[in-house]
């Protein structure tokens, strides 16, 4: 009989992020080849993993036509060389796809009806437009379900500065610029490029490349070069593409396994599981949605906001994080915050950003066995918000000096 497990993030990989479009280093490349990359490279670094044991492979994609489509779980998964035992599935959660990849997995592993799964995302927005091919239902507007601009993350950014007059343009940028050289300073020090696999890229003219690193990085960013920006979403708006994700293409996969798989293999979890949740909010103002999953993640957990020691929060918008900021009362430049920079500076491909944060904020845990618990949280359009706590297994109950 299947008995309740724990549930642990084994490790995880992901793709160098690039700048979606013609001039982006993934132009010529396909999306289902991004996060089969990112598959066999985690395979690779677990080599003590035997492939006819992955139970299940859930890879999310926002857009899931061309490229992206045909059930990417499974034709990734064979493409990847697992054996054809292996099943799969394509998820579709907008920008928590990864995340629910993730949740979704932990929830089988959990129960006890898997040992191990693969979970991901990818998003090739180059390729596949966010909303490209869209048909939404006429009720939406005809019945104003939903305003007409709710699909225009951008518009959605802005309401939050609307209802929140006191998260300013200059707390944006400012948090904008941070975002950079918070990432730049994390490249300098070599915190970002072990879990990154390389991926062989063509060029327009024919030649081969390799990607190596984030594409988007501007650390050169200061506060008066925001300034000057042009706000695209709203005449004498407040959202910039400095305050931005920018359009990005990318993938990322995470290894997750149970209690009992994890001592029977001898593998070495770089998190535990210890809640999820999501949450819907207005459409209008999606920005927000991580504010009520957190506290519902926090309730299933028993902790306070304080018991968590490290947050990785995807940066769609600037005013998005500051709004969870503001909400439980953190410094907007807390040190516990993306202190390695987010996908303002990084890029945010969609279904496939979850993971980074899962990723980052593992590599965090390794550097810090006073934290205990951290957090990895992000808005989804359509009104949504996604989060998901984890254990450091490296605690060691000591305080850090400061």
């Amino acid at each position: 009989m299947a008995e309740i497990s724990d549930v642990f993030f084994v490790d995880g990989v992901r793709t160098p992020f690039g700048r979606a479009g013609e001039k982006g280093m993934y132009w010529n490349t396909r999306a289902d080849d991004l996060v089969v990359k990112a598959m066999i490279g985690l395979m690779e670094r677990n080599g003590g993993v035997p492939a006819d044991r992955i139970d299940d492979v859930a890879i999310a994609a926002t857009t899931q036509q061309g490229d992206q489509g045909l059930t990417l779980g499974r034709t990734a998964a064979i493409l990847a060389g697992l054996p054809q035992s292996v099943p799969g599935f394509a998820i579709d959660r907008m920008c928590a796809g990864a995340m629910t990849s993730v949740t979704t997995m932990a929830g089988s592993i959990g129960l006890g009806m898997y040992d191990l799964a693969i979970a991901g995302g990818v998003e090739h927005m180059g390729r596949h437009p966010l909303g490209g091919d869209a048909d939404p239902n006429p009720r939406f507007l005809t019945e104003k379900l939903v305003s007409a601009d709710a699909l225009n993350m951008g518009v959605t950014a802005e309401r939050i500065h609307d209802r929140f007059p006191h998260l300013t343009k200059e707390r944006a940028d400012r948090f904008g610029m941070l975002s950079q050289h918070k990432a730049q300073a994390a490249y300098d020090a070599g915190k970002i490029q072990p879990d990154l696999v390389p991926v062989a890229v063509k060029a327009a003219d024919g030649a081969w490349g390799l990607a190596t690193e984030d594409e988007g990085r501007r650390p050169e960013t200061t506060m008066e070069g925001l300034r000057s920006l042009k706000t695209p979403f709203r005449p004498h708006g407040r959202v910039t593409a400095g305050t931005s994700s920018p359009l990005t293409d990318g993938a990322t996969v995470s290894l997750l396994a149970g209690g009992a798989a994890a001592k029977e293999l001898g593998l070495a979890p770089k998190m535990r599981l210890v809640s999820y949740a999501f949450a819907g909010v207005a459409p209008e103002i999606m920005g927000i949605g991580p504010v009520p999953s957190t506290e519902k993640a926090l309730r299933k957990a028993g902790l306070t906001i304080d018991d968590i020691g490290l947050f990785e929060l995807n940066e769609a918008f600037a005013v998005q994080v500051l709004s969870l900021l503001d909400h439980f009362g953190i410094a907007d430049d807390d040190p516990r915050v993306n202190q390695w920079g987010g996908a303002i500076a990084m890029g945010h491909p969609l279904a496939a950003s979850g993971v980074r944060l899962m990723i980052q904020l593992a590599a965090q845990f390794a550097e810090r066995p006073d934290v205990r618990y951290g957090l990895t949280a992000m808005c989804v359009g359509l009104g949504q918000g996604g989060s998901v706590i984890w254990e450091n297994p490296h605690y060691d109950g000591k305080k850090r000096k400061k």
